[in-house]
């Protein structure tokens, strides 16, 4: 029976954290270090790439994950009519290609363009190889998302519409299946 209507509370004490303390330590402890299958010649072979690799390379990486899980994604979704998955996966299809390839080149182009004479800074000659290529991969990309801002609507979208007409079949009757 409680008396004077309080509730005691439970209360467990020192004991259980301290446990779950323990408890957390002893399977810290037991996972392994890790270390890359190929150790330090994987790690010097990422860090490479991570330098060499422009937000160009990187949107190709992109678009080649999305056109490879999105559709399949979209096609799965039960939450939707077939007509409707079909067109979804059309439509992510068209989305990926154009902004993978209008993604792809304008950044390359952009930083392509950093060679010319009005965009190299007055030290260029001055610095590494490497810190001039960082440079470029740097202001390029800046460039590319600005000129980016203008092309989602001049590009992309006009070019995803076209690629999704084409990948959804016509079913005689002037629309489409």
């Amino acid at each position: 029976m409680v008396s004077n209507n309080r509730i005691s509370q439970i209360s467990f004490g020192n004991s259980f954290t301290s446990g779950i303390k323990n408890t957390g330590r002893k399977i810290y402890n037991a996972i392994p270090n890790f270390k890359p299958i190929a150790g330090d010649n994987m790690i010097g072979w990422i860090e490479k790439f991570g330098r060499k690799c422009s937000s160009a390379e990187q949107r190709l990486i992109l678009g080649a994950t999305a056109i490879v899980m999105q559709p399949a994604i979209d096609a799965h979704n039960k939450n939707v009519d077939e007509k409707t998955r079909k067109v979804s996966v059309a439509r992510t299809i068209g989305k990926v290609i154009a902004g993978t390839l209008t993604g792809f080149l304008i950044r390359k182009g952009c930083i392509k363009a950093m060679d010319l004479k009005m965009f190299k800074p007055s030290n260029a000659a001055k610095v590494s190889k490497d810190a001039y290529d960082q440079y470029k991969n740097a202001m390029g990309t800046i460039v590319a998302l600005v000129v980016m801002s203008f092309t989602n609507f001049i590009i992309d979208a006009p070019l995803t519409k076209f690629i999704t007409n084409l990948l959804i079949e016509d079913d005689g009757s002037g629309g489409k299946k």
